[in-house]
């Protein structure tokens, strides 16, 4: 998102075969948008509404005065990370002429930028639309951010992809979107070495299934404190230590908006453990799938309960 001043475009000339084009609605016969005067660019996967956020800011402007002053109608209403904006087509188109990013770069870089349709099939327009929990964005690595932006800002948010929750070289995380500021994670080693793990998972060609399977499983352990339940402890209490403002986050706790990032380890080793393992016709008895596990894991041993998820991926779900 640096800013580089760039001269404002001259006045582009009248268009004199408007007269004659066809009455197809007042925003159609409008000229295109004029260039910003700053080049504003985006962070990977960063939230519609945060990027907005931040050109508005090099304007001056608050965020519904720019889509004013761009000729973009807003719907309904909202603010992050509880909520969405999609922009249509057309309103996207204006967001590139202003920003003066390419579209397929702006599109590349925002995951959620617009909503169905065609340019030139409606007028310019942006939607809130409140957003699931799990489809939050969640605050991006202050450090990583001030550096992308060259200094002009150090808050974001992001539509974290699966396979970065760590930042690696800040050793800094946003497990859970109510969280504001990340948490350092560098006084626990074992996420670090868990988050290069994560990345040799990336390349396996189960990896992101077995990720999300992993992830429902040793999120059930947390919850209901089964076979980890200690070693969780001893992490979220180091975790709690390294960033007291975990404590003081509102009405949510500290057991649940750091608990990503407490099971992590763990279930990056069970979703690499569950991507490689043999085919079910050619697998041996489930004692000794669970005793692979268990090892995997370091446990003694790994007895589920009834009900447990890991019993039915390995039951009905694994391929």
């Amino acid at each position: 998102m640096s800013q580089t001043p760039l001269a404002a475009p001259a006045t582009a000339a009248p268009d004199t075969e408007r007269s004659h084009a066809p009455a197809v609605g007042a925003w159609a016969q409008t000229p295109p948008p004029a260039a910003g005067v700053f080049r504003i660019r985006p962070l990977p996967y960063e939230a519609t509404a945060s990027y907005l956020e931040h050109l508005a800011h090099a304007y001056r402007l608050t965020l519904p005065q720019l889509l004013d002053s761009t000729g973009i109608t807003v719907h309904g209403h909202g603010t992050t990370p509880t909520a969405g904006l999609a922009l249509s087509p057309a309103a996207a188109q204006h967001i590139a002429s202003l920003s003066r990013i390419p579209m397929a770069h702006l599109t590349r870089a925002l995951p959620h930028l617009t909503q169905s349709g065609k340019p030139g099939t409606e007028p310019p327009t942006a939607h809130w639309k409140p957003l699931e929990a799990e489809h939050r964005p969640v605050t991006a690595c202050p450090l990583c951010t001030r550096h992308r932006s060259q200094g002009t800002t150090g808050t974001a948010r992001v539509h974290r992809p699966w396979h970065q929750l760590v930042c690696p070289r800040h050793h800094q995380a946003a497990p859970d979107p109510r969280l504001d500021t990340p948490l350092r994670t560098g006084t626990v080693i074992e996420l670090t070495s868990a988050r290069h793990a994560h990345q040799r998972l990336t390349r396996h060609p189960r990896g992101a299934s077995a990720w999300m399977a992993a992830r429902a499983i040793t999120t059930r352990w947390y919850d209901h404190q089964q076979h980890l339940t200690d070693r969780w402890h001893h992490r979220l209490h180091h975790l709690a230590l390294a960033n007291a403002h975990l404590d003081h986050t509102g009405n949510a706790s500290a057991t649940l908006l750091a608990r990503d990032l407490v099971i992590y380890p763990e279930t990056v080793a069970l979703a690499r453990t569950l991507a490689t393992l043999p085919h079910q016709s050619r697998t041996r008895s489930p004692r000794d799938v669970l005793g692979v596990i268990a090892h995997r894991l370091q446990l003694a041993n790994l007895t589920p309960v009834t009900g447990d998820p890991l019993t039915a991926y390995l039951t009905h779900t694994r391929p």
